[in-house]
């Protein structure tokens, strides 16, 4: 397994190891042991969620301003563009963003920690997701950034109008958006 600190520091590419033949594959999903060691703190995951999407869906920007969430994100069908958002106010990264293709393919992981906004897009015909969280949904403390915030400027490889859910279509723009005060 290797574990790649992104242009943001704290936002890392799993990418793991596979040892596959004409019969298939197989590699760790997940390694307690190596996943601590290479993002250099312990956590602990207490929900796993899977969301399946068709071609287009752009799900977030999403974050919670209380019981944050760190999460562990990859994809098992398809294809998807996935994106973290620094929304630490006293971060030197705070308001950039960073984004990787992730597949069933290449296998890939990010690590999108506590204090970050996350978004993906579907690129495949559909894509399923799967992601452990470090803490539990909690709606009343979620929030919504606007996918194509002028401030942010994501480069999203859309190549028309995502398909948004109403939660989405109803983000706020980052410069008024809740944002993390204190050190995640």
């Amino acid at each position: 397994m290797r574990i790649v600190a992104l242009k943001i520091p704290e936002v890392y590419l799993i990418e793991p190891s596979v040892f596959g033949d004409e019969r298939g594959f197989f590699f760790e999903s997940y390694n307690q042991r190596e996943f601590t060691a290479g993002i250099k703190r312990s956590v602990n995951f207490v929900q796993a969620n899977h969301s399946r999407s068709i071609k287009n869906v752009l799900r977030g920007l999403h974050y919670q301003i209380k019981q944050p969430q760190g999460k562990l994100v990859r994809v098992v069908a398809g294809k998807v563009f996935d994106v973290a958002v620094d929304l630490r106010r006293h971060s030197p990264t705070f308001g950039q963003w960073v984004g990787d293709i992730l597949s069933a393919d290449n296998k890939k992981q990010l690590w999108v920690p506590e204090g970050f906004a996350h978004g993906f897009v579907v690129l495949s015909e559909f894509a399923e997701f799967l992601y452990q969280t470090t803490d539990y949904w909690a709606p009343e403390h979620e929030r919504c950034i606007l996918w194509n915030d002028p401030t942010l400027a994501i480069n999203w490889p859309v190549e028309s109008e995502p398909v948004l859910s109403m939660k989405d279509m109803q983000g706020k723009l980052f410069e008024e958006a809740d944002v993390y005060e204190d050190a995640v």
